[in-house]
């Protein structure tokens, strides 16, 4: 691979988007709130008054009352406060798979964008046509969303734990984040998950003929992510150290298939044909 020109490429792709805040913002907006206005909604309110007493704390509740025996739920029920079991669940558990969301929009915005903002652009046609082979334009538009979605992700969770340790301290007396399965989600997942959405929407990008088209089809790999989080709300499964270890081996081995397929994607001729004509 052609480092410096693909270096070139990654720098041309994110400065694409930060130029454009109808794509950046939303990719901001939303990790922050996220990161700060989510834990502290929750934390604040259980500080001063009783989560029990306030209403819809009884799914969460009657979830406490289906764990499994292990080490969950002793650490749950050896709270002594209802408002310490809440908080302790939500912001180690319950909100986990909102972070899952972070690296799936963000690759998914910046993945849509590369050949299709490429063609709306009409640059698609000097990049094919350059000296270049295409295994370092295919890994620079990949390196190009997973970067970022990456880094957001961590800087997101950064933050996420630094308002919740601050403002959860003076109901515990001890920080409470980053429990075991954050780092699973943080370490093993979320990359999986990123380059595995970065995959889908370079070939889906690669595939219509405009931004809006294939961010619009890529926005359905964000569904898995909403079942996962209505089914552990509703205890079907939770998202415990051991869930998300196979999850993101499942994850690793999805990449690998497609990779697999990089194979038939890297010819020029087809990628010229399906982009200009």
């Amino acid at each position: 691979m052609n480092k410096r020109a693909a270096k070139a490429i990654i720098t041309k792709d994110i400065k694409a988007i930060s130029s454009n805040i109808q794509l950046w913002l939303p990719m901001i907006v939303v990790p922050l709130f996220f990161s700060l206005v989510l834990p502290l909604v929750l934390v604040l309110p259980a500080r001063f008054t009783d989560l029990s007493a306030i209403g819809n704390s009884d799914v969460i509740m009657r979830l406490f009352s289906q764990l499994p025996p292990g080490r969950l739920r002793e650490t749950i029920f050896a709270f002594p406060a209802v408002q310490q079991q809440i908080v302790y669940f939500t912001v180690n558990y319950l909100f986990a798979p909102f972070f899952l969301l972070i690296p799936l929009m963000t690759a998914s915005v910046i993945g849509a964008n590369s050949f299709a903002g490429e063609k709306e652009r009409k640059t698609l046609e000097t990049l094919l046509f350059a000296p270049l082979d295409l295994n370092t334009l295919f890994w620079a538009k990949i390196l190009a969303a997973f970067l970022p979605a990456t880094l957001l992700t961590l800087i997101c969770s950064f933050l996420y734990g630094i308002v919740v340790n601050i403002t959860a301290y003076p109901l515990f007396g001890r920080l409470i984040f980053p429990e075991g399965n954050w780092l699973l989600l943080l370490l093993w997942v979320s990359p999986a998950l990123s380059l595995g959405t970065v995959f889908v929407n370079v070939f889906i990008s690669a595939k219509v003929k405009g931004f809006q088209e294939a961010f619009q089809l890529s926005g359905l790999v964000i569904l898995p992510i909403l079942g996962l989080f209505i089914g552990q709300l509703f205890g079907i499964l939770l998202v415990s150290s051991v869930f998300l270890w196979w999850f993101g081996a499942a994850l690793w081995f999805i990449n690998f298939l497609l990779l697999k397929k990089c194979g038939r994607f890297l010819n020029r001729d087809q990628l010229f044909t399906s982009q200009v004509s």
